[in-house]
Protein backbone atom coordinates (compact mmCIF):
# COMPACT_ATOMS: atom_id res chain seq x y z
CA UNK A 1 0.00 0.00 0.00
CA UNK A 2 1.26 3.46 -0.91
CA UNK A 3 0.30 6.90 0.31
CA UNK A 4 -1.55 8.97 -2.27
CA UNK A 5 0.11 12.23 -1.25
CA UNK A 6 3.48 13.51 -0.04
CA UNK A 7 4.57 16.81 1.48
CA UNK A 8 6.96 17.46 -1.42
CA UNK A 9 6.32 20.91 -2.89
CA UNK A 10 4.64 22.40 0.17
CA UNK A 11 5.86 25.84 1.19
CA UNK A 12 6.52 24.56 4.72
CA UNK A 13 8.50 21.52 3.50
CA UNK A 14 11.38 23.22 1.72
CA UNK A 15 14.04 20.79 0.58
CA UNK A 16 11.89 17.67 0.87
CA UNK A 17 11.84 15.42 -2.18
CA UNK A 18 9.87 12.21 -1.87
CA UNK A 19 8.99 10.56 -5.17
CA UNK A 20 5.57 9.04 -5.64
CA UNK A 21 5.02 5.56 -7.09
CA UNK A 22 4.03 5.66 -10.76
CA UNK A 23 0.32 4.93 -10.38
CA UNK A 24 -0.39 5.22 -14.12
CA UNK A 25 2.24 2.59 -14.89
CA UNK A 26 0.88 0.39 -12.10
CA UNK A 27 -2.62 0.69 -13.55
CA UNK A 28 -1.32 -0.25 -17.01
CA UNK A 29 0.17 -3.42 -15.46
CA UNK A 30 -3.15 -4.09 -13.70
CA UNK A 31 -1.29 -3.74 -10.42
CA UNK A 32 -3.61 -1.16 -8.89
CA UNK A 33 -6.43 -2.09 -6.53
CA UNK A 34 -9.18 0.21 -5.33
CA UNK A 35 -10.92 0.01 -1.97
CA UNK A 36 -13.89 1.87 -0.56
CA UNK A 37 -14.16 2.46 3.20
CA UNK A 38 -15.99 -0.09 5.31
CA UNK A 39 -18.99 1.45 7.11
CA UNK A 40 -18.43 1.78 10.85
CA UNK A 41 -21.99 2.28 12.12
CA UNK A 42 -22.55 -0.19 14.96
CA UNK A 43 -18.82 -0.95 15.10
CA UNK A 44 -18.82 -0.93 18.90
CA UNK A 45 -21.25 -3.85 18.90
CA UNK A 46 -19.01 -5.77 16.49
CA UNK A 47 -16.03 -5.14 18.75
CA UNK A 48 -18.03 -6.44 21.73
CA UNK A 49 -18.82 -9.86 20.21
CA UNK A 50 -16.94 -12.67 21.98
CA UNK A 51 -14.59 -14.85 19.94
CA UNK A 52 -16.46 -17.94 21.11
CA UNK A 53 -19.70 -16.55 19.70
CA UNK A 54 -18.07 -16.19 16.27
CA UNK A 55 -16.56 -19.68 16.47
CA UNK A 56 -19.82 -21.31 17.61
CA UNK A 57 -21.64 -19.64 14.74
CA UNK A 58 -18.96 -20.94 12.37
CA UNK A 59 -19.80 -24.48 13.50
CA UNK A 60 -23.58 -23.98 13.32
CA UNK A 61 -25.56 -25.41 10.38
CA UNK A 62 -22.44 -27.29 9.32
CA UNK A 63 -24.30 -29.89 7.24
CA UNK A 64 -26.09 -27.27 5.18
CA UNK A 65 -22.91 -25.22 4.78
CA UNK A 66 -20.97 -28.25 3.58
CA UNK A 67 -23.67 -29.14 1.08
CA UNK A 68 -23.37 -25.64 -0.43
CA UNK A 69 -19.57 -25.50 -0.34
CA UNK A 70 -19.47 -22.83 2.37
CA UNK A 71 -16.51 -23.04 4.72
CA UNK A 72 -15.34 -19.84 6.41
CA UNK A 73 -11.64 -20.58 6.40
CA UNK A 74 -9.92 -21.59 9.61
CA UNK A 75 -6.16 -21.23 9.71
CA UNK A 76 -3.75 -23.97 10.82
CA UNK A 77 -4.71 -23.50 14.47
CA UNK A 78 -8.34 -24.18 13.63
CA UNK A 79 -9.40 -20.56 14.04
CA UNK A 80 -10.40 -17.93 11.48
CA UNK A 81 -8.41 -14.76 10.90
CA UNK A 82 -6.37 -14.26 14.07
CA UNK A 83 -4.18 -11.59 15.61
CA UNK A 84 -0.47 -12.30 15.38
CA UNK A 85 -0.07 -10.70 18.80
CA UNK A 86 -2.41 -12.75 20.95
CA UNK A 87 -4.14 -15.32 18.70
CA UNK A 88 -7.61 -13.83 19.19
CA UNK A 89 -10.00 -13.18 16.32
CA UNK A 90 -9.60 -10.10 14.19
CA UNK A 91 -12.72 -8.59 12.66
CA UNK A 92 -12.36 -5.06 11.21
CA UNK A 93 -11.47 -4.17 7.63
CA UNK A 94 -12.33 -5.83 4.32
CA UNK A 95 -10.14 -8.79 5.23
CA UNK A 96 -10.81 -8.75 8.98
CA UNK A 97 -7.19 -7.73 9.44
CA UNK A 98 -7.61 -5.52 12.51
CA UNK A 99 -8.40 -6.63 16.03
CA UNK A 100 -9.89 -3.52 17.62
CA UNK A 101 -11.33 -0.14 16.76
CA UNK A 102 -8.31 1.57 18.27
CA UNK A 103 -5.98 -0.39 15.98
CA UNK A 104 -8.35 0.22 13.06
CA UNK A 105 -8.28 3.95 13.84
CA UNK A 106 -4.51 4.06 14.27
CA UNK A 107 -3.93 2.29 10.95
CA UNK A 108 -6.27 4.70 9.14
CA UNK A 109 -4.46 7.72 10.58
CA UNK A 110 -1.08 6.23 9.70
CA UNK A 111 -1.61 4.60 6.30
CA UNK A 112 -4.32 6.80 4.82
CA UNK A 113 -3.32 10.19 6.26
CA UNK A 114 0.35 9.74 7.10
CA UNK A 115 -0.16 10.68 10.76
CA UNK A 116 2.17 8.82 13.11
CA UNK A 117 0.63 7.85 16.43
CA UNK A 118 1.20 5.85 19.59
CA UNK A 119 0.40 2.58 17.77
CA UNK A 120 2.47 3.37 14.64
CA UNK A 121 5.12 5.81 15.92
CA UNK A 122 7.67 5.79 13.05
CA UNK A 123 7.27 7.59 9.71
CA UNK A 124 6.59 5.29 6.76
CA UNK A 125 9.17 7.22 4.75
CA UNK A 126 12.20 8.57 6.61
CA UNK A 127 13.79 10.36 3.65
CA UNK A 128 16.44 12.78 4.86
CA UNK A 129 15.22 16.37 4.76
CA UNK A 130 11.56 15.41 5.02
CA UNK A 131 11.20 14.87 8.76
CA UNK A 132 9.81 18.10 10.18
CA UNK A 133 7.49 16.98 12.97
CA UNK A 134 8.35 15.27 16.21
CA UNK A 135 6.81 11.80 16.31
CA UNK A 136 4.35 10.44 17.08
CA UNK A 137 2.21 13.28 15.75
CA UNK A 138 -0.95 12.01 17.45
CA UNK A 139 -0.22 10.93 21.00
CA UNK A 140 -1.51 11.07 24.55
CA UNK A 141 -1.44 14.66 25.86
CA UNK A 142 0.10 14.11 29.28
CA UNK A 143 0.38 17.84 29.97
CA UNK A 144 -3.37 18.51 29.63
CA UNK A 145 -5.37 19.14 32.80
CA UNK A 146 -8.82 18.71 31.25
CA UNK A 147 -9.45 14.93 31.14
CA UNK A 148 -11.28 15.12 27.80
CA UNK A 149 -8.15 16.57 26.16
CA UNK A 150 -5.76 13.87 27.41
CA UNK A 151 -6.50 11.06 24.89
CA UNK A 152 -4.90 11.17 21.45
CA UNK A 153 -6.93 11.89 18.32
CA UNK A 154 -6.66 8.19 17.44
CA UNK A 155 -8.27 7.18 20.73
CA UNK A 156 -11.00 9.81 20.39
CA UNK A 157 -11.77 8.61 16.87
CA UNK A 158 -11.98 5.01 18.11
CA UNK A 159 -14.40 6.09 20.86
CA UNK A 160 -16.48 7.97 18.29
CA UNK A 161 -16.76 4.84 16.12
CA UNK A 162 -17.45 2.65 19.15
CA UNK A 163 -20.61 4.55 20.00
CA UNK A 164 -22.06 5.03 16.53
CA UNK A 165 -25.53 3.52 16.59
CA UNK A 166 -26.30 0.67 14.20
CA UNK A 167 -28.50 1.58 11.24
CA UNK A 168 -32.27 1.37 11.64
CA UNK A 169 -33.87 -0.89 9.01
CA UNK A 170 -36.93 0.12 7.03
CA UNK A 171 -40.36 -0.85 8.27
CA UNK A 172 -41.43 -4.31 7.16
CA UNK A 173 -43.83 -4.80 4.30
CA UNK A 174 -44.92 -7.94 2.46
CA UNK A 175 -42.03 -7.80 -0.02
CA UNK A 176 -39.37 -7.27 2.66
CA UNK A 177 -40.76 -10.13 4.76
CA UNK A 178 -40.79 -12.43 1.73
CA UNK A 179 -37.28 -11.32 0.75
CA UNK A 180 -35.92 -11.96 4.25
CA UNK A 181 -37.29 -15.52 4.19
CA UNK A 182 -35.83 -16.21 0.75
CA UNK A 183 -32.49 -14.74 1.85
CA UNK A 184 -32.35 -17.47 4.47
CA UNK A 185 -33.87 -20.23 2.35
CA UNK A 186 -31.32 -20.05 -0.48
CA UNK A 187 -28.34 -19.89 1.90
CA UNK A 188 -27.30 -16.22 1.97
CA UNK A 189 -27.77 -16.08 5.75
CA UNK A 190 -25.26 -18.90 6.29
CA UNK A 191 -22.50 -16.33 5.81
CA UNK A 192 -24.46 -13.12 6.28
CA UNK A 193 -25.57 -14.21 9.76
CA UNK A 194 -28.50 -11.99 10.75
CA UNK A 195 -27.61 -11.62 14.44
CA UNK A 196 -24.64 -12.19 16.72
CA UNK A 197 -24.75 -11.38 20.43
CA UNK A 198 -22.29 -9.21 22.30
CA UNK A 199 -20.54 -10.39 25.44
CA UNK A 200 -20.01 -9.15 28.97
CA UNK A 201 -18.13 -5.97 28.12
CA UNK A 202 -17.54 -3.03 30.45
CA UNK A 203 -19.78 -0.56 28.62
CA UNK A 204 -23.40 -1.24 29.52
CA UNK A 205 -24.71 0.17 26.24
CA UNK A 206 -22.79 -2.55 24.37
CA UNK A 207 -23.17 -5.42 26.87
CA UNK A 208 -25.32 -8.47 26.06
CA UNK A 209 -26.95 -6.87 23.03
CA UNK A 210 -28.15 -8.20 19.69
CA UNK A 211 -25.93 -7.05 16.84
CA UNK A 212 -28.10 -7.40 13.73
CA UNK A 213 -25.11 -7.06 11.44
CA UNK A 214 -25.76 -9.76 8.81
CA UNK A 215 -22.21 -11.10 8.92
CA UNK A 216 -20.38 -14.05 10.44
CA UNK A 217 -17.18 -11.92 10.57
CA UNK A 218 -15.29 -14.82 8.98
CA UNK A 219 -13.07 -15.00 5.94
CA UNK A 220 -14.49 -16.67 2.85
CA UNK A 221 -12.96 -17.62 -0.46
CA UNK A 222 -14.69 -15.52 -3.13
CA UNK A 223 -12.98 -16.91 -6.21
CA UNK A 224 -11.00 -15.26 -8.97
CA UNK A 225 -13.72 -12.77 -9.89
CA UNK A 226 -13.45 -10.72 -6.71
CA UNK A 227 -9.83 -11.59 -5.84
CA UNK A 228 -7.61 -8.54 -5.36
CA UNK A 229 -4.34 -10.44 -4.78
CA UNK A 230 -3.82 -8.61 -1.47
CA UNK A 231 -2.91 -10.56 1.64
CA UNK A 232 -3.70 -8.95 4.98
CA UNK A 233 -3.26 -10.80 8.24
CA UNK A 234 -4.12 -14.43 7.47
CA UNK A 235 -6.39 -13.49 4.56
CA UNK A 236 -5.23 -14.53 1.11
CA UNK A 237 -5.77 -12.60 -2.10
CA UNK A 238 -9.14 -14.20 -2.81
CA UNK A 239 -10.52 -14.05 0.73
CA UNK A 240 -12.72 -11.40 2.28
CA UNK A 241 -14.56 -10.94 5.54
CA UNK A 242 -18.31 -11.33 5.10
CA UNK A 243 -19.34 -7.70 4.78
CA UNK A 244 -21.96 -6.65 7.36
CA UNK A 245 -25.14 -5.69 5.53
CA UNK A 246 -26.81 -3.44 8.10
CA UNK A 247 -27.27 -0.03 6.51
CA UNK A 248 -26.94 -1.63 3.09
CA UNK A 249 -29.85 0.29 1.63
CA UNK A 250 -28.08 3.59 2.33
CA UNK A 251 -24.99 2.72 0.29
CA UNK A 252 -24.29 3.94 -3.22
CA UNK A 253 -21.35 1.72 -4.21
CA UNK A 254 -21.08 -2.03 -3.65
CA UNK A 255 -18.29 -4.62 -3.28
CA UNK A 256 -14.87 -3.99 -1.75
CA UNK A 257 -13.72 -1.81 -4.64
CA UNK A 258 -16.98 0.05 -5.24
CA UNK A 259 -16.98 -1.30 -8.78
CA UNK A 260 -20.76 -1.34 -9.19
CA UNK A 261 -23.79 0.67 -8.16
CA UNK A 262 -26.08 -2.13 -9.32
CA UNK A 263 -27.19 -4.36 -6.45
CA UNK A 264 -28.06 -7.26 -8.74
CA UNK A 265 -24.58 -7.13 -10.29
CA UNK A 266 -23.03 -7.09 -6.82
CA UNK A 267 -24.92 -10.24 -5.84
CA UNK A 268 -23.96 -12.11 -9.00
CA UNK A 269 -20.32 -11.01 -8.65
CA UNK A 270 -20.12 -13.32 -5.62
CA UNK A 271 -19.97 -16.27 -8.04
CA UNK A 272 -16.82 -17.11 -9.99
CA UNK A 273 -14.93 -20.19 -11.05
CA UNK A 274 -11.37 -21.25 -10.33
CA UNK A 275 -8.69 -19.67 -12.50
CA UNK A 276 -5.87 -22.03 -11.50
CA UNK A 277 -4.54 -19.65 -8.86
CA UNK A 278 -7.64 -19.49 -6.70
CA UNK A 279 -10.40 -22.05 -6.15
CA UNK A 280 -14.01 -21.38 -7.09
CA UNK A 281 -16.06 -19.06 -4.90
CA UNK A 282 -17.78 -20.51 -1.85
CA UNK A 283 -20.89 -18.59 -2.89
CA UNK A 284 -21.36 -20.32 -6.26
CA UNK A 285 -24.16 -22.67 -5.26
CA UNK A 286 -26.02 -19.99 -3.31
CA UNK A 287 -25.85 -17.59 -6.25
CA UNK A 288 -27.04 -20.39 -8.56
CA UNK A 289 -30.09 -20.80 -6.32
CA UNK A 290 -30.67 -17.04 -6.43
CA UNK A 291 -30.48 -17.08 -10.24
CA UNK A 292 -33.11 -19.83 -10.39
CA UNK A 293 -35.64 -17.80 -8.43
CA UNK A 294 -38.60 -16.27 -10.29
CA UNK A 295 -38.05 -12.60 -11.07
CA UNK A 296 -40.59 -11.39 -8.45
CA UNK A 297 -38.71 -13.29 -5.73
CA UNK A 298 -35.37 -11.86 -6.84
CA UNK A 299 -36.95 -8.44 -6.50
CA UNK A 300 -38.20 -9.32 -3.02
CA UNK A 301 -34.63 -10.10 -1.95
CA UNK A 302 -33.42 -6.82 -3.44
CA UNK A 303 -36.16 -4.96 -1.59
CA UNK A 304 -35.21 -6.70 1.66
CA UNK A 305 -31.54 -5.74 1.23
CA UNK A 306 -32.41 -2.15 0.38
CA UNK A 307 -34.44 -2.00 3.57
CA UNK A 308 -31.56 -2.97 5.85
Amino acid sequence: MHGLFTITGRSDAHGCAISQPDFLAAAARQNLIFRIPTPVFGAGLIEAIDDDTILMNMQANSTMKQSLGIRGRPNTSGRPNTSGNDGTLTRFGWKAQNKSLELFSAEAYYVEQGVTNDVFPQERDETSGCLFNATPESSVHFDETNPIDVPSDVVKFAVFMRFLAPPTPAQDNASIIRGRKLFGDIGCALCHTPTLHTGKVVVEALRNKDANLYSDLLLHNMGSGLADDISQGDARGDEFRTAPLWGFGKRIFFLHDGSTRNLLEAIRAHASQSDGRYPASEANQVIAQFNRLPEPDKQNILNFLRGL
